[in-house]
């Protein structure tokens, strides 16, 4: 592939993808594993030193649209990506985080693993929280009962 991919989703953005020119080869990233279809490397702009993105090396803009077939691999090799960054970093823990269209900041389908340790600085930004009016905890949730489609 070369150039602005073809396929964009219409959810997402027809902005030129910088995650493909990396898997490419046309653009440096400071890669720490590759496969046939996953490319992971360092973050350029990282909340801490180790932040890794995880991409398929096929073009998807959004998680719905990560191949079915692929998704044992992205599962063991994130699974291992999250023990290797706390590893290396000295972490604690770590935050996996996967925005999808709503602040996914390059229209690539991608996994954040970000080292953590208690007292890091970091101010989580899942707020402001909000209660559940009476009754409507269960309304929500029928209406994701009703558009659920597995299989």
């Amino acid at each position: 592939m070369t150039g602005v991919p073809q396929d964009y989703s219409p959810r997402g953005s027809d902005r030129p993808c910088v995650f493909c020119a990396i898997v490419e080869g046309r653009s440096p990233a400071h890669e720490v594993h590759r496969s046939d279809r996953l490319v992971a490397f360092l973050d350029v702009h990282p909340l801490f030193p180790g932040h890794v993105l995880v991409v398929p090396t096929v073009h998807v803009q959004t998680y719905d649209e990560l191949p079915r077939d692929l998704a044992q691999e992205w599962l063991d090799t994130s699974q291992a990506l999250q023990r290797a960054v706390e590893s290396a970093a000295g972490a604690e823990g770590a935050l996996l985080l996967l925005n999808n269209v709503v602040s996914q900041s390059v229209p690539h389908v991608h996994l954040h693993v970000v080292p953590r340790s208690r007292g890091d600085g970091l101010r989580l930004f899942l707020g402001p929280r909000q209660r559940y009016a009476p009754g409507q905890a269960e309304e929500v949730a029928a209406g994701i009962r009703a558009a659920l489609q597995l299989g």
